[in-house]
């Protein structure tokens, strides 16, 4: 699966060349990518790795149990012909072929076969291609049958990793900053520490919160402290009962976390990436509460001359409604929140400091933003 939860499949059937089309799966295994479409004469390529082939027949693919059907769409004739026979009943995917109009036809062919349980994928030969394809119908097609341009093997590795950056959702995140109210501990709990198979950077971290609507950006420990080493791998992700968010815009429980499973990645100037979970490591330790709100234009880093409650105070007076939002992580000198000035430490967090956050409306279900009255009591 790719990073989003998107399927990725190479063609490998395409060269004539015996040699190209195997260097073209050992290509894809090495690229991540875990099924290839291939002739059936190729059946013992299946010995270069731990890969799933599809053989193709004709338009009929087929292996592991599953079938499908590759719709060459050269008329609207041809359209009509694939969605009004039952294909549905016969096979269990449906693979749009290239072709100089695929977006009308892959939105038709999403809307018709996803409601029947019938997975959908598209030929794609560039990010670009592959990222329209994801979000076809917002929804977006179940998986993507890559094509190599000109079946060059070397060029697969680059096309593969741009195409998980396009499906991780690398667009920049828009953060917020908030001004930090309250910092106390609450005592022993489970936290997780997120150990993925990605070296970070400082300014790079998770996305975690108490609330699904706002998620702090938790940085990765990727800086010396002076007593540990650094772990440049590893996020300190807090409390198991907290939703971090993950590729495709979902969000998971911590608890529910484990290897393999995909993550998302954030910088500080909003560009995210995706990861690949090694472990989890759940454990008992000291927590804290950290209790923010959205900064106003009067809030500054060095502002002493007023108290919070004070500030607060004035806002309540003004009429001003206030949103909280609050995070619980483990209380540990290597726990690192950023903001505008950086990543400060939680045992360094005093009220007054700015950190940075994604914030949104609605609520969610099952990890999936809807739009609905929800109220997160933190």
């Amino acid at each position: 699966m790719a990073e989003s939860g998107m399927k990725l499949w190479i063609r490998a059937d395409l060269p004539d060349d015996r040699e190209t089309r195997k260097e073209l799966v050992i290509s894809a295994l090495e690229s991540g990518i875990r099924s290839a479409v291939v002739r059936p004469e190729d059946a013992d390529l299946s010995s270069v790795g731990k890969i799933d082939l599809y053989f193709i027949s004709g338009n009929v693919i087929s292996g592991n149990g599953a079938s499908g059907i590759l719709c060459e769409l050269k008329s609207p004739e041809d359209q009509k012909k694939i969605l009004d026979d039952d294909v549905s009943a016969r096979f269990s995917f449906v693979v749009l072929g290239r072709s100089d109009m695929m977006i009308i036809p892959l939105e038709n062919m999403i809307a018709h076969f996803r409601k029947k349980g019938t997975e959908v994928f598209a030929v794609a030969s560039s990010a670009d291609e592959a990222a329209v394809f994801s979000q076809t119908l917002e929804c977006g097609a179940d998986g993507i049958l890559i094509e190599t341009p000109e079946n060059d093997p070397s060029a697969l590795p680059g096309l593969v990793s741009d195409i998980r950056r396009a499906l991780s959702g690398s667009v920049s995140e828009q953060f917020s900053t908030l001004r930090i109210t309250s910092v106390r501990p609450v005592g022993m709990g489970d936290r997780v520490c997120i150990d993925t198979c990605t070296m970070m950077s400082p300014g790079e971290g998770m996305l975690i919160g108490s609330q699904s609507s706002c998620l702090f950006l938790i940085q990765s420990e990727s800086e010396d402290s002076g007593y540990v080493a650094p772990r440049p791998f590893r996020v300190n992700a807090g409390a198991v009962h907290s939703y971090i968010l993950v590729p495709g815009g979902k969000t998971k429980y911590l608890s529910e976390l484990k290897a393999g499973d995909p993550v998302l990645i954030a910088g500080r100037s909003g560009k995210t990436d995706a990861a690949v979970i090694g472990r989890c490591k759940t454990e008992r330790r000291p927590l804290i509460l950290i209790e923010a709100c959205p900064a106003g234009k009067d809030d500054s880093i060095d502002e002493k001359n007023d108290s919070i409650a004070e500030r607060n105070d004035h806002r309540k007076d003004a009429g001003e409604k206030q949103p909280s939002f609050s995070v619980i992580l483990q209380n540990a000198e290597t726990v690192r929140m950023i903001g505008p000035e950086g990543a400060v430490s939680v045992s360094a967090l005093r009220e007054g400091c700015l950190v940075y956050a994604r914030i949104e409306n609605g609520g969610r279900h099952f990890g999936t933003a809807v739009e609905e009255t929800i109220r997160e009591t933190r």
